[in-house]
């Protein structure tokens, strides 16, 4: 079982739209986006134990609550960058803006509770992003580069109210997400 702990989002299609058709992309399924917390990776899980750190990482999460008794949090999604650069294009994403400082707080405790379980801390730096697409060859750079200079999308408020425990799963058509567990913030 492969699996990685999310925040989903709603409204990537909007953004998308000028990276459609484009040769050599590969765009996000807008019903699958989301933030990648973090990725645990192929193996035999321990859900139960899972779900249980998940919890004790909402639990302890310093977020800015929106109610007196919860964790939950508004989010804004804006701006385009690439990853590894925009000169070396393979993922081109939807940053965080409102909300950032949040995701980040939730994601060290959600790697702090995980990597006590034995699993691996990420051997980068986390930038709370949603992917938009995948580069498979170069033939469209031009556009994608226009696109970051240019692009300056905006998806939100969104209403942060829980994290998602996600398998994922390589088909013929593509990846497909299934939510495991929901852990109400």
């Amino acid at each position: 079982m492969r699996l990685f702990v999310s925040v989903d989002l709603d409204g990537l299609a909007d953004v998308q739209g000028p990276l459609s058709g484009l040769s050599g992309l590969r765009l996000t399924d807008p019903g699958q986006a989301h933030v990648t917390m973090q990725f645990l990776g192929e193996g035999d899980h321990d859900v139960a134990a899972l779900v249980a750190a998940l919890e004790r990482a909402v639990e302890d999460a310093d977020v800015g609550a929106t109610g007196a008794d919860d964790g939950e949090f508004e989010a804004t999604f804006e701006g385009v960058g690439a990853f590894p650069s925009p000169e070396h294009v393979r993922v081109v994403w939807l940053g965080v803006g409102r909300g950032a400082s949040e995701l980040t707080a939730l994601h060290r405790r959600i790697e702090a509770e995980t990597t006590a379980l034995g699993y691996d801390a990420s051997a980068h730096e986390f930038t709370p992003h949603v992917t938009l697409a995948r580069m498979d060859n170069a033939t469209s750079m031009g556009a994608v580069r226009s696109f970051l200079e240019s692009a300056a999308p905006e998806i939100g408020p969104l209403h942060v109210e829980d994290l998602r425990l996600t398998e994922s799963t390589l088909t013929p058509e593509g990846l497909e997400y299934r939510t495991v567990a929901r852990i109400e913030l």
